[in-house]
């Protein structure tokens, strides 16, 4: 009789497929969890430059190009006009001030002058007549009162006696009134003769008052002129370099225009020029400094100026302490100019990287100097040598800081 055999449901080959089952999807689930996706790229490591983040102290400043002028200059104008008869001095000479270095005739300078000049004589003339006038029309006073006095004496004694005759009626009426009247004639002509000559005399006094007045007005419209004389003669105003003379012999020059200038070389200051975007954060007294012959100078802003022209403005500073040995005017200097004091921060050197990531992310490299993978910092400020890191690298770290443009935004740089 015949039995019925059961079919085993796990012979060993299905048990087999379905492990091999269960370990190709932990394998696949492994991948998709776990495997490294990202994308990579091979770069030759003498491509690109790296640094190394470093903690230091940041300071914010920018490079200026300054150049030296001198401390001072004059400029030399011509305080009258006339035509250059002489040349004492030419450009690039030495002066000492004082010194003549153009004369100028004017003509009509001289004429002026001399008719101021005879014009003062006859005033002087005619005070000296009027105060001589004065001093006799005094004697000629003195002389006619004496005479009067006399005479009002004398008429005086005369009534007074007739009085008496007259009471005895030794004279008659009429003679006695002809001595009264005389005599009061007589005072009467006195007082007037005194009153007109003190008149006289007063109105003398103004007159001589106004001729002293217009004589000394003209005595200082004459020495102006005799000041005016002496400006053809156009001399150094301070000792220095006369650094230009811009008229030759003939050459006509009107008043007020510039013939030349002198440098003052007692001393030395830089003029640079800023762009618009720091006006408001430079100022007077702030600091910077420049290497010469391998050693570094202060120097301390002494002047801002508030025009900017052509998207920029001007600045003076002079130097702080010893100016350098041997610097001359005309000489350019390369300054670092100070922004901010110095603070201690995470220094991240300056590279072309942050055109392409905008300080948002870095390749920084691992531990075996291999492999630069994508990674998110944040950058604060920037000086021409050093970017602020604020967030995302540590000092010793490595750092791509060249140009990313040609890795196509990859996760991460294999370097070989």
């Amino acid at each position: 009789m015949d039995r019925i055999i059961e079919k085993k449901r796990w012979t060993p080959k299905k048990i087999a497929a379905y492990i091999g089952g269960i370990l190709l999807v932990a394998l696949v689930t492994y991948f998709i969890a776990f495997a490294d996706n990202s994308s990579k790229l091979n770069v030759e490591s003498q491509k690109i430059t790296m640094a190394t983040v470093s903690q230091g102290s940041f300071q914010e400043f920018i490079p200026v190009d300054g150049t030296v002028h001198p401390i001072k200059t004059i400029l030399i104008p011509a305080v009258e006009g006339g035509t250059v008869d002489e040349k004492y001095l030419e450009g690039g000479k030495p002066v000492k001030q004082g010194d003549p270095i153009l004369k100028l005739t004017n003509n009509r300078l001289v004429l002026d002058f001399m008719n101021q000049e005879t014009l003062m004589n006859d005033l002087i003339n005619n005070l000296q007549n009027s105060k001589l006038s004065l001093q006799q029309n005094k004697f000629n006073l003195r002389r006619r009162l004496a005479t009067l006095d006399a005479q009002v004496d004398a008429a005086k004694d005369m009534y007074e006696r007739n009085i008496a005759l007259y009471e005895a009626k030794a004279v008659s009426q009429q003679e006695f009134f002809n001595f009264k009247r005389e005599y009061e004639r007589l005072k009467a002509e006195r007082a007037i003769e005194q009153e007109s000559q003190k008149f006289e005399e007063n109105n003398a006094r103004q007159q001589i008052a106004q001729l002293e007045t217009t004589i000394a007005r003209t005595s200082r419209n004459l020495h102006m002129m005799e000041d005016n004389l002496k400006n053809l003669y156009i001399k150094a105003p301070i000792s220095g370099q006369l650094s230009s003379i811009q008229v030759e012999l003939g050459t006509p020059v009107q008043s007020g225009q510039v013939i030349g200038q002198i440098d003052d070389l007692s001393g030395f200051k830089v003029k640079a020029e800023l762009d618009q975007h720091y006006v408001s954060r430079v100022f007077a007294g702030q600091q910077g400094s420049f290497t010469y012959n391998g050693q570094t100078y202060p120097l301390e802003i002494a002047l801002v100026y508030s025009e900017v022209t052509n998207g920029r403005f001007p600045i003076d500073m002079k130097f702080i302490g010893k100016v350098p040995e041997g610097i001359r005017r005309g000489q350019t200097l390369q300054i670092r100019l100070q922004l901010s004091d110095p603070a201690p921060a995470v220094l991240l050197p300056r590279g072309g990287f942050y055109q392409s990531t905008g300080g948002a992310w870095a390749y920084v490299l691992d531990e075996s100097g291999k492999v630069a993978s994508k990674r998110s910092i944040r950058l604060g400020r920037q000086n021409p040598e050093y970017y602020e890191v604020l967030e995302g690298l540590k000092p010793g770290e490595q750092v791509i800081v060249s140009s990313y443009d040609a890795f196509n935004d990859k996760d991460k740089l294999e370097l070989k």
